[in-house]
């Protein structure tokens, strides 16, 4: 469905996209995850046609460069930042994004009732769009971005700075489009989205580091993750501890990220015993997309 190879794109002295090669299959749930300035926007940009690359090719539905024009009118985007009218209502905006497309009316109504359905908004077709919680402006993006019915969705961040509960509602719609035939280009900051990917490409400083699925990338991950249960919530408590390469504080236990099992074991129970905190369990457990963002966007916080 994509297919951008050699991709690249400077501002002045900054690389933003560096020689970048994905490939987007029909129906994935393909994943960009990388820091802020990492590139993710600027490639999805070029993909939609709304930047020109200084250097690579972008194919899209097997369509040469020449023919891309025709392509992008399968392709639905939504950009980042909510760029839709705050004093048109939720209906007008659907109407002007239509409109755009050359739908008319007609066809726009029908098709904006099946997706305000999906996306929960339609009892609020009249309220104006400035009214609405950031989430739901969110699924009003959604919405304008499917009325062209596309077959190809590009998503920047759509869920950043959105609440947990409206991610998981917004999650579950992209799931319900995906099983019915949508192929999902998407970026986000959150790593248990990523997790939520069918393929997950990590972006740093303009390249691709790593592409594979969230399992696969768990498993080649080349350290080992301890979970430590214990009776304490200071989250200092393992500071300093050579035979430990990091570790994270989440309430009630710690995960800490080791480069021998056996040694950081005694040394963990060691550092307990002298503050006197009861261990209630220790075990190995896979490791998060956080940790593999890290050991990948920051190589150096893992070493010894």
């Amino acid at each position: 469905m994509i297919n951008v190879t050699g991709l690249s794109k400077s501002f002045g002295a900054v690389k933003a996209v560096d020689e970048v090669s994905i490939n987007v299959k029909k129906q994935d749930i393909f994943g960009l995850v990388g820091p802020d300035g990492a590139g993710k926007t600027t490639l999805m940009r070029m993909v939609c046609g709304l930047a020109v690359p200084d250097n690579g090719e972008v194919r899209l539905m097997g369509e040469t460069p020449g023919k891309l024009e025709q392509a992008r009118e399968h392709l639905g985007y939504m950009p980042q930042r909510f760029s839709l009218y705050g004093d048109l209502t939720v209906m007008e905006n659907i109407n002007f994004f239509g409109s755009m497309y050359g739908l008319d009316r007609k066809t726009i109504a029908h098709r904006a009732d099946e997706i305000l359905e999906l996306t929960g908004l339609i009892m609020f077709k009249s309220r104006f769009a400035d009214n609405l919680s950031g989430g739901m402006k969110q699924k009003l993006a959604l919405t304008c971005s499917l009325v062209t019915r596309p077959a190809l969705l590009v998503l920047d961040e759509p869920t950043y700075g959105v609440d947990p509960e409206s991610r998981k509602e917004f999650w579950k719609i992209l799931y319900r489009l995906n099983r019915e035939g949508m192929t999902i280009l998407v970026s986000t900051p959150y790593m248990d989205e990523a997790d939520l990917c069918t393929v997950v490409s990590f972006m740093d400083r303009g390249r691709v580091t790593a592409v594979d699925s969230p399992a696969n990338l768990k498993k080649s991950f080349r350290y080992q993750v301890l979970e430590v249960r214990v009776d304490t919530r200071d989250p200092e408590m393992f500071s300093g501890l050579a035979e430990t390469l990091d570790y994270s504080f989440y309430g009630d236990k710690y995960r800490v990220v080791v480069d021998d099992i056996a040694v950081a074991r005694q040394a963990i129970e060691r550092r307990l015993a002298e503050k006197n905190v009861p261990v209630v369990s220790i075990r190995e457990i896979s490791p998060s997309m956080e940790e593999v963002f890290i050991s990948l966007a920051e190589p150096e916080s893992y070493e010894s």
